[in-house]
């Protein structure tokens, strides 16, 4: 990686450029929106049935979108305007909250309704995904964009903070989920806003009509690329695993008892411990063997989820979560910047749509995992034995990939493009 100092580039670089800066303040509003309405959503569902499967199901219901589009997702993202396709977005996130907001006022709410809407949260997710990702290169010059990858890591994570305390301090102050839903379409509206005031360089689609062969491309690429394929297939498994974000309801509800107010703070806690990570990263980003810190970083995770299913104290779950996030920081830091650096433009949205895919299964699919396993083996038991196989994965992909454990600098990794796969 081409360091903030070694490149002439400053540490707050990226945010001399005015579409950057709007590309982040529409991302912070979207982020902070689904945060706040995850809070509400998983509270509401677990304190009506009682039953960590049921919060499972959240998780699969905006998975399902990711992996019914996932070859049409990436394509649209490389040839469709790609700050059009974010604007669409968006304006399905803010009906789907007026929607939440609408269930939330009935008498009691709908869960096969709720789960519905969450369905085209996911489509909106899963088509927003790869073109926010393969628009943000454009918005930066190359010598920015390791500074740009870094800050926009931090942002988000910022989001993960504010948006889950926020959610879960209203829910409990005012004693329920509709001014969160009102907040979350509130949100969305800005975040159009932000988006139609971008003005991005113009977009050249790749040429050639649409074929089956140009749809799996993106595939092909992941797969042909060891080094992306190593990288993203760690965080799937490794997160698939040891997620414990859909059963923090059932923790603070039952477990620690600190009520929707205590499971905001929990969700927020990785946040807070990966904006820290991510800020380091934008000061001081790595220089030397990337590939094995993200290895150890990921068995810290794994380390941390089990001291989290084994804690009956809210300050130590605060800490290990802390960690938890900490240590996936690095590991999306690292990711991140490998799949678009070794990545052409013209195949970005469909890589983008890859890796999203594989990260949509980790975390929304690991909660369906994570809420099948509770309820075949209890809470902490399913918790400790995700961790358990976090630390079993890293071991496994250290021996498959060694092309991750061997990179030595990120910024060398930009000299591996090669031709795109169509």
């Amino acid at each position: 990686m081409v360091t903030a100092q070694a490149g002439g580039a400053r540490a707050l670089a990226a945010f001399e450029h005015r579409d950057f800066r709007l590309y982040q303040a529409a991302r912070l509003c979207t982020t902070v929106g689904l945060q706040m309405q995850g809070v509400a959503i998983g509270w509401q569902i677990y304190s009506t049935t009682r039953d960590p499967l049921d919060l499972g199901y959240v998780g699969l219901a905006e998975f399902m979108p990711a992996i019914l589009f996932a070859l049409f997702t990436g394509h649209a993202a490389d040839r469709l305007n790609r700050r059009r396709v974010l604007l669409a977005c968006q304006s399905l996130l803010a009906l789907c909250s007026l929607a939440l907001l609408a269930l939330s006022q009935a008498h009691g709410i709908s869960i096969r309704w709720a789960y519905l809407v969450l369905v085209f949260v996911g489509t909106a997710r899963a088509f927003a995904g790869p073109a926010s990702a393969a628009l943000m290169p454009n918005l930066v010059p190359p010598a920015h964009f390791a500074n740009a990858v870094a800050w926009s890591s931090s942002i988000w994570q910022l989001a993960t903070i504010v948006g889950p305390a926020l959610g879960g301090l209203l829910y409990g102050l005012m004693g329920g989920a509709t001014p969160v839903y009102m907040i979350c379409a509130t949100l969305a509206c800005g975040a159009l806003g932000f988006t139609f005031a971008v003005r991005p360089p113009l977009q050249v689609p790749e040429a050639g009509a649409a074929s089956f062969e140009r749809l799996i491309a993106g595939v092909r690429y992941v797969w042909r690329n060891k080094i992306i394929l190593g990288s993203i297939s760690l965080d799937l498994f490794a997160v698939l695993l040891g997620g414990v974000v859909a059963l923090l309801p059932v923790f603070a509800h039952d477990i620690l008892h600190v009520g929707p107010t205590g499971m905001g703070a929990l969700r927020s806690a990785p946040g807070v411990g990966a904006a820290v990570v991510a800020v380091v990263l934008a000061f001081r980003p790595l220089e030397r063997s990337p590939g094995k810190i993200m290895l150890a970083c990921v068995a810290m995770y794994g380390l941390s989820t089990i001291a989290f299913g084994l804690s009956r104290s809210f300050a130590l779950s605060l800490f290990v979560l802390f960690v938890a996030g900490a240590s996936d920081m690095v590991s999306v830091f690292v990711r991140h910047t490998v799949v678009q650096l070794t990545t052409p433009d013209a195949m970005r949205g469909r890589v983008s749509a890859v890796n999203l895919v594989f990260i949509g299964a980790s975390n929304e699919l690991g909660e369906f995992e994570s809420g099948v396993t509770a309820a075949w083996l209890g809470t902490v038991p399913a918790v400790v034995a995700g961790g358990v196989g976090t630390c079993a994965i890293v071991l496994l992909c250290a021996a498959l990939f060694p092309e991750l454990r061997k990179i030595e600098r990120l910024s060398d990794l930009s000299s591996r493009q090669p031709n795109a796969v169509t």
